[in-house]
């Protein structure tokens, strides 16, 4: 009786393929811990404050040469880079073209950072302050909407009271971007009357904003004309706290 062992040969060339693959894997695996040297983890270069052979004082650290400027640094206009006057006054006014898409540009930067303490509308109760933290005086208080333009634009940058410096965060230019929002929200809760469209007064008289009186007096002959319309005020119309 004949016995076929030809599986044999298939079993032993499947198993010399395995060893040439782990052979393989062993050769790359050596190949690749070679390279993996120490120096990937301490690289050739100076540490902040480390000690240097090569000058003579021994400091790594080297100063700038006298009378340089790096790169971007000049802030050659004084007004738009501190918000001050030549005679050290805060500026009335934003020192660029102010344009839709810089109030776009401002609201976006002041939702992201500002809002977080003073809120969407700037009434000083964003959701920190809900959740303990002191709060911070409404944008729509007498005092800040005479403030100066430059006012709010040094505070940003240098920090007044519990609020930090953001000069590090928001771009210069971003920070009168955010100066020209926060006149818009000044605007928008203590617009006159009669600078609003025509169908925002019709809404504002439906909506009981103004006395009566103002409404339906009309001055004739030998009447006292009627009061000029008041300013809006719609944050106090809804009750909002006071300030510190």
């Amino acid at each position: 009786m004949k016995t076929r062992r030809r599986a044999a040969p298939a079993a032993s060339g499947a198993l010399r393929a395995v060893r040439l693959l782990a052979l393989s894997l062993m050769a790359l695996g050596a190949v690749g811990l070679g390279g993996c040297r120490q120096d990937m983890h301490d690289q050739p270069k100076y540490e902040a404050l480390e000690r240097s052979q090569f000058f003579g004082d021994s400091a790594a650290a080297r100063k700038p040469p006298e009378n340089t400027v790096a790169r971007g640094q000049l802030h050659e206009d004084s007004i738009y880079y501190s918000g001050f006057t030549p005679d050290d006054q805060l500026v009335t006014t934003i020192p660029m073209e102010v344009t839709r898409e810089t109030l776009k540009r401002g609201r976006s930067t002041f939702n992201a950072f500002c809002s977080p303490c003073h809120d969407r509308a700037g009434t000083g109760r964003g959701m920190i302050v809900r959740r303990g933290f002191p709060q911070p005086p409404t944008y729509h208080q007498e005092r800040l909407r005479n403030a100066p333009d430059g006012y709010f634009f040094d505070v940003m940058t240098n920090g007044f009271g519990r609020m930090p410096s953001y000069a590090a965060q928001v771009p210069v230019e971003d920070r009168w971007a955010v100066v020209a929002y926060i006149r818009a929200l000044q605007l928008s809760q203590h617009a006159p009357l009669d600078e609003l469209p025509g169908e925002m007064q019709d809404a504002a008289r439906a909506a009981g904003l103004l006395p009566p009186e103002i409404i339906e007096e009309q001055p004739g002959e030998g009447a006292t004309p009627p009061e000029p319309p008041p300013v809006l005020r719609r944050s106090e119309e809804r009750g909002r706290t006071s300030t510190h």
